[in-house]
């Protein structure tokens, strides 16, 4: 009982993300695991599949001093191994939330566990068939319209061996919720998901805080501010457009603190005003 009491305390005080150096050495992974995938029609528009499957160590280059700035909020979990886990990577653009992501699968791969990565169709920055962080760090990837038509896709019997799911941009599905909980409770895998907290004007976006309930860790991200280098945990859009959904990077957003959050929000926002007062008065002349 004290051992058991001991091994929880040590849980619950480890961060969930402490990732240890990345050998060189590939560590092998399920042999059939490309077999499997290759089974599903989902990977068939890729030019050469056997060099993106199975996942291996090498595949990432990632720093191993990347300077994140995190703030964790940990839960208890279950001590059977069967059970599934749910970890929720959350922090405003350029914070490093993909790079987190593809640390955690790193990790995943080395301990030989069986890993297919998830982001949506909505974001071809850098095109379809692979997540990629800003600094052009990237990883084999399925890029789905929702999460609930991944497993149909994929093929039941390379789902079954599945081990780690992971989803990047995760504010675009709008079944967040409901396939973190039946992946992690039902099927017992463990789910890494990475997204935006919130929009640029600082509200809930997509689904991404409904999952909190459901987390077994939560990690905060922040990014530096633009404009003073302190800190930074918003979002600011650069641009007149209003709409929620609008992808882009730096040309569009920029990460601030709050103080220029809310000094750029105002600026922007007058620019916003002329601008439409602009085409207003155009539109009526003659």
């Amino acid at each position: 009982m004290l051992k058991i009491t001991i091994s929880r305390m040590k849980a619950l005080i480890t961060p969930p993300f402490s990732f240890s150096p990345m050998s060189k050495k590939a560590t092998p992974l399920a042999s059939n695991f490309f077999s499997l995938a290759s089974k599903s029609n989902l990977f068939s528009n890729l030019q050469n599949p056997i060099s993106y499957f199975p996942l291996k160590p090498s595949m990432i280059s990632l720093p191993s001093n990347f300077p994140i700035q995190t703030r964790c909020v940990h839960s208890k979990s279950s001590l059977s191994s069967s059970s599934g886990e749910i970890h929720v990577i959350v922090g405003p653009m350029f914070a490093g939330k993909t790079t987190t992501l593809l640390h955690r699968v790193q990790a995943e791969i080395n301990d030989g566990r069986n890993v297919a990565i998830i982001k949506s169709n909505k974001d071809n920055r850098y095109g379809l068939d692979s997540v990629v962080t800003h600094d052009g760090v990237k990883l084999p990837c399925c890029a789905l319209p929702n999460l609930s038509s991944f497993k149909q896709s994929f093929g039941q019997d390379a789902y079954d061996q599945l081990d780690v799911i992971g989803i990047d941009e995760a504010q675009f599905f709008g079944d967040l919720y409901d396939f973190c909980r039946d992946v992690a409770d039902h099927d017992g895998k463990t789910v890494i998901v990475a997204g935006l907290d919130g929009d640029y004007l600082r509200r809930s976006f997509g689904s991404v805080l409904d999952i909190i309930p459901l987390a077994d860790s939560v990690t905060k991200l922040s990014a530096r501010c633009e404009i003073c280098g302190k800190r930074a945990f918003f979002t600011l859009r650069k641009t007149e457009e209003t709409r929620t959904e609008l992808i882009g990077g730096a040309d569009v957003y920029m990460p601030v603190c709050r103080q220029h959050y809310v000094s750029g929000q105002v600026a922007v926002e007058a620019a916003r005003m002329v601008l439409e007062a602009q085409k207003a008065q155009c539109g009526s002349c003659p």
